[in-house]
């Protein structure tokens, strides 16, 4: 192997570009070209890459976003659209792709390993930190902090009213960053996908936190919560709350943004040089993640399509704190 290339793909996360500088520097570091691809499938679709040097990523870790962009692909989904990406690969000499990514973008390249033979690396980096195979996606930790500092700021024009605020935070799926950031910033009621709540649940617990407490309050509710969401409940509530100054506010895209945290720039270091060591050890079709600490190789066939369970623990922990 002489050369590989590195994309990143689907929904972006904060510290993808401290992944691409890790992918480019280890493989300069052991004598490897690197082409570094645009938008991701689209962009190799295209043809849109290039060579880098270690110049090219410098001044990135700190970066949010990806400097490599990102793009939806439905031609690449076609098997004739794969059959141009695989040209372009040998084109341009390619013996290797890193994907940084998540459910999708493996899909896709376990796709490329399973019909043509390409050596494939999955890089896990999602905000909702769904992928099984690792303890912690890329951007995850970023997003919670993001979202613990909004809902911090929200508290306290809360507490000014004694207001009943639906915090919406993302998570279409899967709960992990509405339940930490619910006991983070110390919500009263925390509503996920994984945990089934029904409206006359809801309406229990709220009363009883409200006539307890008798102060603000704070529901953080994960977009996929079979409510429906912030906005959805809210009308839900208003015939029983209707005498409570109920607010709604949807933090959506704002937890995609900004610079990684620190505990995400090391992980992506980590993971981005690990998937280039793991490619010249001779692994293939594999995501490079971490569990307890440690670097951890799981098929990309087993990444997607599987659900990765929440912290159950944690769950029954909100429960007992509200």
């Amino acid at each position: 192997m002489k050369t590989i290339g590195v994309l990143t793909s689907g929904g972006d996360s904060p510290g993808m570009n401290a992944a691409v500088r890790a992918v480019v520097r280890t493989a300069l570091f052991n004598e490897l070209d690197v082409y570094a691809i645009r938008q991701g499938y689209k962009g190799l679709i295209s043809g849109n890459l290039k060579k880098v040097d270690s110049s090219d990523v410098s001044n990135t870790i700190q970066r949010g976003g990806t400097i490599l962009k990102s793009a939806r692909c439905e031609q690449f989904r076609t098997p004739e659209g794969r059959e141009i990406a695989v040209q372009k690969l040998r084109d341009n000499g390619i013996d290797a792709l890193v994907v940084i990514g998540g459910d999708g973008s493996f899909q896709g390249a376990t796709l490329l390993g399973k019909e043509h033979g390409v050596n494939v690396i999955g890089v896990p980096a999602t905000i909702d930190n769904d992928l099984v195979g690792t303890d912690e996606t890329i951007g995850y930790d970023t997003a919670l902090n993001t979202a613990t500092e909004a809902i911090d700021k929200i508290r306290d024009t809360a507490d000014a009213h004694d207001r009943l605020f639906l915090v919406e935070v993302m998570g279409r799926d899967a709960g992990f960053i509405a339940l930490e950031t619910g006991i983070a910033g110390g919500a009263e009621l925390i509503l996920l996908p994984e945990s089934l709540t029904n409206l006359s649940e809801i309406k229990s617990s709220l009363t009883r936190v409200l006539e307890e407490h008798q102060r603000s309050s704070l529901v953080i509710i994960a977009e996929g919560d079979e409510t429906g969401g912030a906005l959805k409940l809210s009308e839900e509530l208003k015939p029983d709350f209707g005498k409570y100054d109920m607010r709604v506010c949807i933090l959506g895209h704002v937890q995609r943004g900004g610079n990684p945290t620190a505990r995400d720039r090391v992980l992506a270091s980590r993971l981005g040089s690990a998937a280039v060591t793991v490619l010249i050890e001779g692994h293939s079709e594999v995501m490079v993640g971490v569990v307890n600490n440690k670097i951890k190789l799981t098929p990309l066939k087993m990444t997607f399509g599987k659900k990765k369970d929440i912290n159950y623990e944690l769950v029954e922990l909100a429960k007992t704190l509200r």
